[in-house]
């Protein structure tokens, strides 16, 4: 098989796993986030826990949805831009094929009383999936006493304060900076990654994006 057939292929495969995520998924991007991860790293071994972790994390610190920037992310890791647009058509095909058909369909069923059962079922599966999302993402950034001190005080910041998520990721930012900054002038070793994760950060530091 000749290069070019290996890349086209390689594109092909980008899009149809990603296209498999889009119909099974309700509940938006955070849903998604589980599927991403079952498809990318435990089936087909594209990418290792820590640089999905790390894909997450910068995902969701720019605008837009965190499942399409993800899957650009995770595209363009694998196959440069052309993965990208490979997985964003991949991921996003579907839920706009299934919206213009409940457009057409939801006005004429949404009092039916099965069809307000079913979505009460899929509202409680959602916060399962985004539960196991957080779950996910956790392992892999709560590392110390200082990271478990930065969640609990970002969830009482959203929950209790009702800060906009903005300023919480760049005070989020501009604190992980500036404790690593003092914990190195007074001598301490800053744990940056799980003993599982160091395989993985090569990425980061050189072949990502």
């Amino acid at each position: 098989m000749t290069r070019e057939k290996k890349g086209w292929r390689q594109l092909a495969e980008i899009f149809l796993s990603f296209l498999r995520i889009g119909p099974v998924t309700f509940g938006g991007g955070y849903a998604m986030i589980p599927l991403i991860e079952r498809e990318v790293v435990k089936r087909r071994g594209w990418i290792s826990e820590r640089e999905i972790a790390e894909i997450f994390a910068v995902a969701e610190s720019v605008p837009g949805a965190i499942a399409i920037n993800s899957a650009a992310f995770i595209g363009y890791r694998l196959a440069g831009a052309r993965g990208a647009v490979a997985a964003l058509l991949g991921i996003m095909l579907p839920t706009f094929l299934i919206v213009l058909l409940l457009c057409a369909l939801f006005l004429q069923v949404r009092d039916e009383p099965k069809i307000a059962g079913a979505f009460m079922g899929i509202k409680a599966a959602i916060v399962a999936l985004i539960a196991y999302a957080a779950y996910t993402i956790g392992k892999t950034a709560v590392l110390d006493k200082t990271t478990l001190a930065a969640v609990l005080c970002t969830v009482a910041l959203l929950l209790i304060l009702h800060v906009h998520p903005v300023p919480v990721i760049l005070a989020g930012a501009v604190a992980g900076i500036v404790l690593v900054k003092l914990r190195d002038l007074a001598g301490w070793k800053t744990k940056l990654e799980t003993k599982e994760d160091k395989n993985g950060y090569e990425w980061f530091m050189g072949e990502g994006i």
